[in-house]
């Protein structure tokens, strides 16, 4: 499909059926399957969402991104009011980045019988690190990428949906909620975007200060080095990379931990290993949390 500067905004589940059917009629061909790639997002969209919606691009005949910010995913009704909403830039990322049609529904389309009462539970996955602290934040988030991606589902062409690698427990929770429910999509992973100083990009950096940003940068810096001893054969001392970062001004870890990347259970990571193992960071920020990760083998 041609990209359009501005993508195709439909705001329910009748007109987003409607609209991608059509297109999948244009591009069907023979006896090639055309493809749909859905990328979720919640809005305040930057680079590292054009990369998810430009591999999409890359690979399917039909794209759509959906905008919608889940209230079921946050326990702070403040940090819900707070998160950005900017359609109208957003609706030019994705234009821009070849975005066939965007689905922004209300509150109500989604949960049409108000809160929902079945949801989808992240398990003991769910429960660890991000799901420690934030806790009920990956069972809203998976039952709402659940509706999702049944929403956007096509009849008689090929489906895929893309997330970033940043979020990696999100990534390893949605791919196994659709293993275990078969829902017939595959899971893209796409590479963390960082930004030329090398923090990794997120909807909340724009909350951060000058000194504070300089600051964080202190996270990325110590997953590096853990990287770099790790493909060198050193022990990681993961004691020293916690007491760097929280000895930088106004970073307050929330945790440092090298992880297996399926289940996320912590792994003792020798300088020999060759299982993957995935090392995993969170802290504070001012009043920003910033979450970011790096594989300790492979690409990064």
């Amino acid at each position: 499909m041609p990209t359009q500067a501005t993508p195709l905004l439909v705001s329910t589940a009748g007109e987003l059926r409607e609209a991608t059917s059509a297109l999948l009629e244009d591009v069907g061909t023979g006896d090639r399957r055309a493809s749909l790639g859905l990328v979720p997002t919640m809005g305040g969209l930057h680079a590292g969402h054009a990369a998810l919606a430009g591999t999409a691009r890359r690979t399917d005949d039909v794209v759509v991104a959906s905008i919608f910010v889940n209230p079921l995913q946050f326990g702070d009704r403040a940090d819900l009011e707070r998160y950005p909403r900017t359609l109208d830039a957003d609706l030019r990322l994705l234009g821009e980045s070849g975005v066939d049609v965007v689905f922004a529904p209300t509150l109500e389309e989604m949960y049409p019988g108000g809160e929902p009462l079945v949801r989808v539970s992240a398990g003991t996955v769910g429960e660890v690190l991000e799901g420690a602290a934030r806790p009920g934040h990956f069972d809203g988030m998976l039952t709402v990428v659940a509706k999702l991606l049944n929403l956007a589902r096509p009849t008689t062409a090929d489906y895929r949906a893309y997330f970033g690698q940043k979020d990696a427990q999100q990534l390893a929770l949605i791919r196994r909620m659709v293993l275990d429910l078969n829902i017939p999509a595959g899971i893209e992973g796409v590479p963390i975007v960082r930004d030329t100083d090398g923090l990794a990009l997120s909807s909340r950096n724009r909350f951060l200060s000058v000194a504070e940003r300089r600051a964080a940068l202190v996270l990325p810096r110590v997953l590096q080095e853990l990287r770099e001893r790790s493909l060198d054969g050193l022990p990681l001392d993961l004691a020293a990379g916690r007491a760097r970062i929280g000895a930088a001004d106004g970073v307050e870890l929330d945790y440092l931990d090298v992880v297996d990347p399926l289940s996320f259970d912590a792994v003792v990571h020798a300088a020999d290993a060759t299982a993957p193992a995935l090392a995993v960071a969170a802290a504070r920020v001012g009043a920003v949390r910033l979450i970011d990760n790096i594989a300790l083998s492979g690409p990064a």
